[in-house]
């Protein structure tokens, strides 16, 4: 127990050394200390969730007070229980792995030694929050996977669009996060504490479900996981975000922040549970945002945006999971997409990396021979996205399908919308694997993955498939799940249609028994297309709603009248400063009658006074 500060302690130091060297550290040292330092906490986890399992018995530990004021005295602790321990197992565990493979796919930019000491920070960030025992402390890490996710989209910041995706992530997030920090002030001021289990406590013995305050509160809890976690409707900063590294990709999407949202709902299930009506917001958003996602990856043709509308659109399916009180599945099916989400994206970068840094699936290509264990992992990692049975997509994906049919009212629904997204899933998954590892090559491979990249995929290809059979140590965290009572039909079906999906993507963009170009290239077709390739155009909606008004108005208060005041001021100043200026001539003469005169003045006045 006393060792457990040094899990985010590693990272965050590691963090600090990388930055105080200013990118002279050797290049070789700032790699091992990049990646060995998650190494470290990955080991430090261990051995936690091995003295957990055997036990169960939740953990507190106190490091320090903050602060003092009045009677708010939030504390630096930390507290374990299994939803602690999941999470820190897939950010320290994925997260190595995604650090060991970046030492291959960074070794030759120049700045290195920045990159792993923003990712380390990340990583530091992302534990803090989901180790903090107070909402408080939280928050902190909440802020910092946010100012982390700034700095390594726009990594590469001389490109001007990497800088403006960089700050566009900014921006938008922060919305979110406002919602955040004033559901704080609410739950503060009503229940007197930020300390989560306390306040869990309170919450259920002064609020009644159905209560204005704790709808009021979630709802603002939820402005914040939506922003997080690219949700509606603050999604359209994700596919953006793809300006940085492959595996910062990887990590902002599989392992730390788009999943910070839902581990804040799960976290404070108590308090959700108490408003009905916020936990209907959080199953509708999810579903309507995981159909758009899905949509919008149909058509996309840069490799990253593909898996980026595939993010937004799973985690719509751990939104929808929360929604309908099924926090464990919607845990469960987090932990199942770190894995084949960190695969697929490292599998990308595998190809950008052999590829001269292609991003366009039309210009790749018959890559299944030329680069076999990019093949495999990205088949695998695919088959996990689609659900395909006995991959640890199908367990997570299947049990929050089965949650939402047992919901009443509204539950066929839901099912019926997370079904089309699946079919939707194994479509879009699919398309992605046919046409850049079949059919004609349109660019050679001029190397090879190494040893770093290849044991992250193998390990990763491991979990992807048997990920799904991990039971995972929720059952003390959230109320027992009820037995899945779903009618065979049902299961059936949800078992049946990410194999549809796979069928109809063989015989669209490999087998081309089914034709859509002349339909696509139709002008109906290319206008459709063209508003899935945007996004269902919310960039523009936004441009006209928000950011022309907002920049509007800041021309407008360039020159307001009370600026004229300080301008006055200054241009006083500047008068003055000019004419006693003109007084240094140089010349003695000047000078010296300067000086008399203003002793006479002086004299005169004193003169003055005296009678």
């Amino acid at each position: 127990m006393a060792g457990i500060w040094l899990i985010p302690f590693f990272p965050l130091a590691s963090a600090v050394l990388l930055l105080l060297s200013a990118g002279r550290m050797p290049r070789q040292l700032a790699a091992w200390l990049g990646a060995g330092s998650v190494g470290l906490s990955a080991i430090c986890v261990a051995s936690l969730v091995n003295d957990f399992l055997a036990d169960g018995q939740v953990r507190e530990v106190t490091l320090w007070t903050w602060m003092t004021v009045a009677e708010f005295t939030p504390r630096f602790a930390f507290y374990i229980d299994g939803l602690t321990v999941v999470m820190m197992s897939v950010i320290t565990g994925v997260g190595f792995l995604i650090h060991l493979y970046s030492i291959e796919f960074m070794w030759d930019d120049e700045s290195i030694c920045r990159y792993f000491a923003y990712m380390n920070l990340f990583v530091g960030a992302m534990l803090l929050l989901v180790m903090a025992d107070n909402l408080l402390l939280l928050y902190l890490g909440w802020e910092g996977v946010g100012v982390c996710s700034y700095l390594l989209v726009g990594f590469w910041y001389r490109d001007p669009a990497n800088g403006k995706a960089a700050r566009k992530a900014f921006v938008v997030t922060r919305v979110g996060d406002t919602a955040m920090a004033l559901g704080l002030f609410l739950l503060f001021t009503e229940l007197g504490t930020l300390d989560i289990q306390p306040l869990l406590a309170a919450a259920n013995s002064t609020w009644q479900v159905g209560d204005t305050l704790p709808v009021l509160a979630t709802a603002l809890l939820l402005g914040g996981a939506v922003g997080k976690s690219a949700q509606l409707p603050l999604q359209v900063w994700l596919p953006d975000a793809m300006a940085g590294p492959t595996p910062v990709s990887a990590l902002i999407h599989a392992a730390t922040m788009v999943t910070a949202g839902v581990y804040l709902i799960a976290r404070t299930s108590g308090l959700f549970l108490l408003a009905p009506p916020t936990m209907e917001a959080v199953a509708w958003i999810g579903l309507l945002t995981l159909l758009l996602a899905a949509f919008a990856a149909l058509v996309q043709q840069d490799i990253k945006r593909i898996l980026a509308y595939s993010t937004i659109s799973q985690i719509g399916y751990m939104f929808l999971a929360l929604g309908v009180g099924a926090f464990a599945s919607g845990i469960f099916h987090l932990v199942t997409h770190a894995f084949f989400k960190a695969l697929l994206f490292l599998a990308a970068g595998a190809v950008i990396h052999c590829l001269h840094h292609e991003h366009n699936i039309f210009r790749m290509g018959g890559l299944r021979k030329r680069l076999p264990v990019v093949f495999w992992s990205f088949l695998i990692g695919s088959a996990a996205l689609a659900a395909l049975p006995f991959t640890s997509g199908f367990y997570s994906k299947d049990a929050i399908l089965l949650s939402a049919s047992e919901v009443g009212g509204i539950g066929l629904w839901l099912w019926a919308g997370g079904l089309l997204g699946a079919l939707l899933t194994g479509i879009y998954s699919f398309r992605l694997v046919f046409i850049v590892f079949f059919g004609q090559a349109h660019t050679e491979p001029d190397r090879q993955p190494g040893w770093k990249m290849s044991v992250a995929l193998v390990v990763l290809c491991a979990l992807a498939l048997a990920g799904g059979l991990l039971a995972l140590p929720l059952a003390d965290v959230f109320p027992a799940a009820r037995a899945h009572e779903a009618s065979h039909a049902i299961e059936y079906i949800s078992i049946g249609t990410p194999l549809l999906g796979l069928l109809l993507a063989y015989l669209m963009f490999l087998g081309r028994q089914i034709n859509f170009d002349r339909a696509a290239d139709s002008i109906a077709g290319r206008r459709v297309r063209g508003f899935l390739f945007s996004g269902w155009r919310f960039d523009q909606l936004y441009e006209v709603l928000w950011v022309r008004p907002y920049t509007t108005v800041a021309h407008w208060c360039r020159n307001e009248p009370v600026d004229r005041v300080y301008n006055a001021i200054v241009a006083s100043s500047q008068w003055a400063h000019h004419k006693l200026a003109a007084l240094q001539t140089g010349e003695l003469r000047w000078y010296a009658t300067s000086m008399v005169f203003g002793l006479v003045l002086l004299l005169a006045v004193m003169l003055r006074n005296a009678t």
